[in-house]
C-alpha cells in the first residue's frame, strides 16, 4: 500500500485547494512545498501587490484631499513600514493555510520535490535529508516564475522582477521604467504613480492590456497619462544600458530608436511555467511549449501524474489554478465537477479597477459569432461622480439570436467584486432580461449594470 492516495507538489492556490478538496473526499493527502504556504500569489504576487495598492491609494487620496482643502497634516509615506505591513498580511494568511492543512490532517512536507516514478516523490528537506514517499497519484501545482526574455542587459543590477521588487526597498525610487503593459506592469505602475515616482511603461504591442478588450487598454492609457505616467506602445525593447542617471531602456517604435531612463527597471514581460528539476532524468513529460501538456482530466503523458495551474494552463490566474485543482481532484474521486472551467473572470487592480469575463467582442467577430453589445458610460452614475475615478463604463455581450449572455467588461471602482455576478449569469446561460429581474441598490456603481443590460435588451430587439 502506498504512503498516500495523493501527493500534491506546491502549496499555492491550486495545490492547497486541491489538497483540501481531496481530504474532504476521503483521500489520504500530503503537500510538498519548498517555500511558504500560499505560493507566488500569496507571497510574491496577487496579495502583496493589492496590499501595496491599497496603501498607495490611501496615500494618494489623502494627498489629493489636501489639495481640496481637506486637513492632511502629518501626511507621509514610509516605504519600510508599508512593506512591513504587506509582509505581516502575507505571513498571517500563509499561517492560516498551514492551519487549514493541519486541521484537515494533511501533512505539509517542507522541501524540494523530485518525481522519481509515477508513484514516487523524493523530498529533499532544507537540511539536505532525502525521504521518498509513494502515492496512487501525484498532482503538480508548482506555478510559474518571472520570464526572462533574451534582452541585452536584462540581467544586470537595477533590473527587477515583480518577485524582487515586492521584497521592498528603504527609499522610494525617483523614477522607474516598466517593460510590459500587462497586468503586472499596470498594477505596479499604478502603485508607483500614486507615490509620486516618475513612471514610464514600455509595451511591445499596440496598447496596454493587449490580451483584453481594446477599449480597456486605450482608456487606461489615457487615464495613466493624465496622472503623469508616460506610456510607450508599439515599442520593442532592444537593450538596457547603464547611464549616469540610472538605466536606459533602448526601444524601437516604427523604425525610430528611443529611450526611457529610470533609476531602476522592472521587467514585467510575463511569467513562465516553473517545473525546473521536478522530474528524474529518465522521466520526462510531454510539453506544449514550456507548459506541461495535460488532457481534459489534467493528466500528463505520465500515467497517474497530473498538473494544474500555471505550470500547465494557458491562463495563468490563481483562481483558475484553484478551480482546476478542485475539478481535477473531483474527477479522480469519481465526483461530478462542481465548477465550470470555461467561464474565467479576469481582474486588474489599477485605478479604476478592471474586470472581464467570457467572450470579448474581437473574439466573437473572429469566430463568426453574432453578438449585440449593451453599454453604459458611467458619467451620470452618482457613486462615480462622488468617487471621480475617471472615465468608467460597463459593457455586456449577448448572442444576437438566442439572447444568452456571453461576456462582460467592467472598468469602474469595485469592478473586481461585481464581475462574479456576471460570471454566474454566463455560467448559467442567463439572458439580460433574467438579470434585470434583480433589484440593484441606489446609490451604487452596480446600478450602471442595469443600464448596460437595458441597452442590450433594446439592441437585441
Amino acid at each position: 500500500m502506498h504512503d498516500f492516495d495523493l501527493i500534491v507538489i506546491g502549496a499555492g492556490p491550486g495545490g492547497y485547494t486541491a489538497a483540501l478538496r481531496a481530504a474532504k473526499l476521503g483521500k489520504r493527502t500530503a503537500v510538498v512545498e519548498s517555500r511558504e504556504a500560499g505560493g507566488t500569489c500569496l507571497n510574491r504576487g496577487c496579495v502583496p501587490t493589492k496590499a501595496l495598492l491599497h496603501a498607495s491609494e490611501t496615500f494618494r487620496a489623502a494627498r489629493d484631499g489636501a489639495g481640496l482643502g481637506i486637513h492632511a497634516d502629518g501626511l507621509r509615506m514610509s516605504l519600510p513600514e508599508l512593506f512591513a505591513h504587506k509582509k505581516q498580511i502575507t505571513e498571517t494568511l500563509s499561517k492560516g493555510i498551514e492551519t487549514l492543512l493541519k486541521g484537515a490532517k494533511i501533512p505539509l512536507l517542507s522541501g524540494r520535490a523530485k518525481i522519481l516514478a509515477p508513484d514516487t516523490v523524493r523530498v529533499t528537506a532544507p537540511d539536505g535529508t532525502e525521504t521518498d514517499y509513494t502515492a496512487d497519484a501525484i498532482l503538480i501545482a508548482t506555478g510559474s516564475a518571472p520570464a526572462c526574455p533574451p534582452i541585452d542587459g536584462l540581467n544586470q543590477d537595477g533590473v527587477l522582477t515583480s518577485d524582487t521588487l515586492l521584497e521592498g526597498t528603504e527609499e522610494l525610487y525617483r523614477s522607474i521604467v516598466i517593460i510590459g503593459g500587462g497586468v503586472i506592469g499596470v498594477e505596479l505602475a499604478t502603485f508607483y504613480a500614486d507615490l509620486g515616482t516618475k513612471v514610464t511603461i514600455v509595451e511591445g504591442l499596440d496598447r496596454l492590456l493587449p490580451t483584453m478588450d481594446r477599449e480597456l487598454g486605450q482608456n487606461l492609457a489615457l487615464l495613466m497619462k493624465a496622472r503623469g505616467v508616460t506610456v510607450c506602445t508599439n515599442a520593442m525593447v532592444r537593450k538596457i544600458e547603464r547611464v549616469a542617471d540610472g538605466l536606459a531602456v533602448r526601444f524601437e517604435q516604427k523604425g525610430v530608436l528611443s529611450e526611457a531612463v529610470g533609476e531602476v527597471v522592472l521587467s514585467a514581460i510575463g511569467r513562465r511555467p516553473y517545473w525546473d528539476g521536478l522530474f528524474a532524468d529518465e522521466l520526462a513529460p510531454e510539453t506544449d511549449g514550456r507548459r506541461i501538456r495535460v488532457n481534459e482530466a489534467f493528466e500528463t503523458s505520465i500515467p497517474n501524474v497530473y498538473a494544474i495551474g500555471d505550470v500547465s494552463s494557458k491562463v495563468q490566474l490563481a483562481h483558475v489554478a484553484a478551480a482546476q485543482g478542485t475539478v481535477c481532484v473531483e474527477r479522480l474521486c469519481g465526483v461530478e465537477p462542481t465548477i465550470d472551467l470555461s467561464v474565467i473572470p479576469a481582474c486588474i487592480y489599477c485605478r479604476p479597477e478592471i474586470a472581464s469575463v467570457g467572450l470579448l467582442e474581437a473574439d466573437a467577430k473572429a469566430q463568426g459569432i453574432p453578438v449585440r453589445i449593451g453599454k453604459c458610460v458611467m458619467g451620470a452614475n452618482a457613486r462615480t461622480m462622488i468617487a471621480n475615478p475617471g472615465r468608467s463604463f460597463m459593457k455586456v455581450l449577448a448572442h444576437a439570436e438566442t439572447g444568452e449572455l456571453l461576456g462582460a467588461v467592467l472598468m469602474c471602482p469595485n469592478a473586481t467584486d461585481m464581475i462574479s455576478e456576471l460570471s454566474e449569469a454566463i455560467a448559467n446561460h442567463m439572458t439580460p432580461q433574467q438579470m434585470l429581474k434583480a433589484m440593484r441598490p441606489h446609490p451604487t456603481f452596480e446600478e450602471a449594470l442595469s443600464d448596460a443590460l437595458q441597452d442590450l435588451v433594446k439592441k437585441l430587439g
